[in-house]
């Protein structure tokens, strides 16, 4: 099991250690940090209350070094001597950033022909990094120690968005979430490239498991971004599901002209729309910052072009928040993919591919689109 943090936000110093800042400001680049999960313990009440429940209190983690040169040969000769098919003086210890993270997670996932998936998570605007590692938490929960889940590791996309729901911040967070989908972008490029060099090697075989993007709220905007500036013919089918909650994107992004989100089928299998009618958060988005743009977690998408087959809508304004009961989730709907348990059974359905039409709790109410109730 891993956890990464790959996050565009500035690095500062805190007790002698690299950390990532709560401040708002958007670097060119991600840098990579992964959790240590050893000795954590849930928080007591009284720990949560207390004014030092930040940062590494709430999760450990450790700042990646960077790569002492880029692209992945070095990764491939630690595979290599590993593998007794060459001798170096390279070890993992000589790896950094993305040559570290893709090496971790290969030794990993090769380990097991089992289930042993990699889930892309990327937030919504209104979180600070404090948030963030509280959400990892609730991710770690809902995705890898849940046996029913076929997810084992998880790269969280840690990006600057403001601390305040309140629309005033909200186009700070459209720009950010703007720069950190062309980081995204080039993290797309690469894992194309570790898979171009470590491929190459005729007895280093790929490990056959499954990775997903999750995109809540405004992170839909930043996969939006990053789909933008991908070159159609650069496109590589190499995601398994994309869900799209709580989606704060126009509902055109399946058009054709958009140029955006029509690109998903040609990189993934299937891509699912989770649409709630009484998102209260993405109404005010709407009536405030988008007039006349309804967004597509709200209203599902404006057509499905040509692509059907790959793409379901699934309505769950009716389900009920069991989980989670404080005003912000009964009111605001727009994170039932935390405060509903239905919510959650149909999502982790969709990570193990279940047929869409056998998923449970599901009514079919048109060509692939289905009310959760």
């Amino acid at each position: 099991m891993s956890v990464f943090i790959l996050s565009n936000r500035r690095i500062l110093m805190e007790n002698g250690k690299e950390s990532f800042s709560n401040e708002e400001i958007s670097l060119p680049n991600f840098r990579i940090a992964k959790c240590n999960f050893d000795g954590w313990k849930e928080p007591t009440k009284e720990e949560l209350k207390k004014k030092n429940y930040k940062g590494r209190a709430i999760l450990n983690y450790k700042i990646l070094s960077e790569p002492q040169k880029s692209g992945y040969q070095d990764v491939l000769e630690v595979l290599r001597k590993e593998k007794k098919l060459a001798e170096s003086k390279l070890t993992s210890a000589n790896l950094g950033g993305t040559q570290k993270m893709f090496y971790d997670l290969y030794k990993e996932m090769s380990a097991t022909k089992q289930r042993n998936d990699v889930l892309i998570f990327i937030h919504g605007y209104a979180y600070d990094f404090d948030e963030e590692l509280q959400s990892i938490l609730e991710l770690k929960k809902m995705y890898i120690d849940n046996p029913s889940s076929p997810v084992n590791h998880i790269l969280f996309i840690s990006w600057p968005a403001s601390s305040s729901v309140f629309p005033l911040t909200y186009f700070d967070d459209k720009a950010s979430s703007i720069n950190s989908g062309n980081s995204l972008l080039r993290l797309f490029y690469f894992y194309i490239q570790f898979m171009k060099d470590i491929f190459s090697e005729k007895d280093l075989a790929p490990c056959h498991q499954r990775i997903h993007i999750i995109a809540h709220s405004m992170g839909n905007r930043l996969l939006q971004s990053m789909l933008y500036s991908l070159k159609t013919e650069n496109i590589t089918r190499v995601i398994d599901q994309v869900i799209l909650l709580s989606a704060d994107v126009s509902f055109r992004v399946f058009e054709e002209s958009e140029e955006s989100f029509v690109k998903l089928p040609k990189l993934a299998n299937r891509v699912t729309v989770y649409v709630n009618r009484k998102d209260a958060v993405l109404a005010i988005s709407q009536f405030s910052k988008n007039i006349l743009s309804p967004r597509l977690g709200k209203m599902g998408p404006s057509t499905f072009s040509k692509i059907t087959d790959i793409i379901s809508v699934v309505d769950c304004t009716e389900v009920k928040n069991d989980l989670k009961t404080s005003f912000k989730f009964q009111v605001g709907s727009h994170w039932n993919y935390l405060s509903s348990s239905e919510v959650q059974g149909d999502i982790i359905a969709v990570l193990n591919d279940i047929d869409q039409k056998l998923i449970a709790k599901r009514k079919k109410m048109g060509d692939q689109s289905y009310l959760l109730a």
